[in-house]
C-alpha cells in the first residue's frame, strides 16, 4: 500500500492514537432499493489492468473475468449536505472527531499541525480538529462546499453511513464495474486517452507533483459521467469499498462486506493528488488501501445496494 494514497495512522511518526471513544449506534435505514442510484445489469467483465506503467505490486493483476449479479450504486459520492443530515438524523461522530485529528495535505494546512508525519510521503501532516466539517482543520469550513464529496471520513463512518440510508459500501468488483462504464478493458472510465481532445475528464493534479498548487476537491458531478451514469469515479476522492486488502474476491459471497480478516480496507478511483509524476492510480484498474480506522482530506465513499 502507498503512503502517498491514503496514510494510515499507524504510519504517522510523533502521532497519538487514542482510543477512538464511544460510537454512536446508528440504527439501519429503509430497507426498500433507494431511488436515484444507478442500475448496474450484472454479468461478466474484465477485471483488473495489465497497463505497461500499472502497478503489479498493487495487485493490479492479472486481469481476469469476473461474473457479478444486478446492483445498485449512487452516481456520486455523498456529499457534505447528504453527510450532514445523517449527523443532524442520529447525533454521529466521526472517528476523526473522537480521536481529535486527520491527516491534511501539508501545503492545505492551517492551525493545529501535530508532529505526526509520514515518513514516506512527507506532503501529510496530522492537523488536530481536522474533520469533515474542518477538512482543513481549525477555522475552515464546508459552508460553500455542500456538494463537494464529505472526506475526512473512516471506512467505519462510512459504513455506518451506508446502513443508516439503507445501502452498503460496494464490493471492490462492483466498484470497477460499475466504473468501467461497459467500456471492456479501457484505461479510464471513459476510454484510454486521458484527456481526450485537449479536455480534462478527472480532477487530478496539475503540474509536477507536489510542487504545484492543488485546488483540493470540486463538486461531486464535476465532468461528464461514465457510460453508468457515475460521475468522478476517477480522480476527487479515493472511495472506500467493502472488501479487505489481500483477499481475494469471490464470486456471489453471501457476505457483501468480504472475509473479516486484513488490516486494511481497499480503496478505488485515486484521488485529486495523483498525476503521473507521482502516482498515477487514476486509472480504473488502480487500487490502494488503508486502515479502517484512519481518515484523510482525499478520501469519501459511495454506497451500494441489492436490487
Amino acid at each position: 500500500m502507498a503512503a502517498c494514497c491514503g496514510p494510515s495512522r499507524d504510519a504517522a511518526a510523533g502521532s497519538h492514537r487514542p482510543e477512538a471513544g464511544r460510537a454512536v449506534v446508528v440504527e439501519a435505514g429503509r430497507r426498500e432499493p433507494p431511488r436515484g442510484m444507478a442500475r448496474i445489469p450484472g454479468g461478466t467483465f474484465w477485471m483488473g489492468g495489465d497497463d505497461p506503467d500499472g502497478r503489479p505490486e498493487d495487485g493490479e493483476g492479472p486481469v481476469r473475468q469476473v461474473r457479478l449479479r444486478p446492483f445498485l450504486i449512487d452516481p456520486t459520492c455523498v456529499t457534505n449536505a447528504r453527510f450532514a443530515t445523517f449527523v443532524k438524523d442520529t447525533g454521529y461522530i466521526t472517528e476523526a472527531e473522537r480521536i481529535g485529528w486527520s491527516f491534511v495535505f501539508r501545503q492545505f494546512a492551517g492551525h493545529g499541525v501535530m508532529d505526526a508525519s509520514v515518513p514516506q510521503a512527507p506532503w501529510w501532516a496530522g492537523v488536530e480538529g481536522a474533520t469533515w466539517r474542518s477538512p482543513e482543520g481549525p477555522g475552515s469550513s464546508v459552508r460553500d462546499r455542500q456538494n463537494h464529496p464529505v472526506v475526512h471520513v473512516s471506512w467505519h463512518d462510512a459504513a455506518t453511513y451506508a446502513a443508516w440510508a439503507g445501502k452498503r459500501l460496494p464490493t471492490e468488483a462492483e466498484w470497477e464495474m460499475a466504473a468501467r462504464g461497459g467500456l471492456e478493458r479501457a484505461r479510464y472510465p471513459w476510454g484510454d486517452e486521458l484527456a481526450p481532445k485537449g479536455r480534462p475528464r478527472c480532477n487530478i493534479w496539475q503540474g509536477r507533483f507536489p510542487g504545484a498548487p492543488s485546488k483540493g476537491t470540486m463538486p461531486v458531478k464535476s465532468f461528464q459521467p461514465n457510460g453508468h451514469g457515475l460521475y468522478n469515479v476517477a480522480g476527487n476522492v479515493w472511495e472506500w469499498t467493502a472488501d479487505w486488502w489481500g483477499t481475494a474476491w469471490e464470486p456471489f459471497a453471501e457476505d457483501p462486506s468480504g472475509p473479516a480478516d486484513g488490516d486494511a480496507k481497499v480503496m478505488r478511483g485515486g484521488s485529486y493528488l495523483c498525476h503521473d509524476s507521482y502516482c498515477n492510480r487514476y486509472r480504473v484498474a488502480a487500487r490502494t488501501a488503508n486502515t479502517p480506522d484512519s481518515a484523510t482530506g482525499h478520501t469519501g465513499f459511495r454506497c451500494a445496494a441489492i436490487v
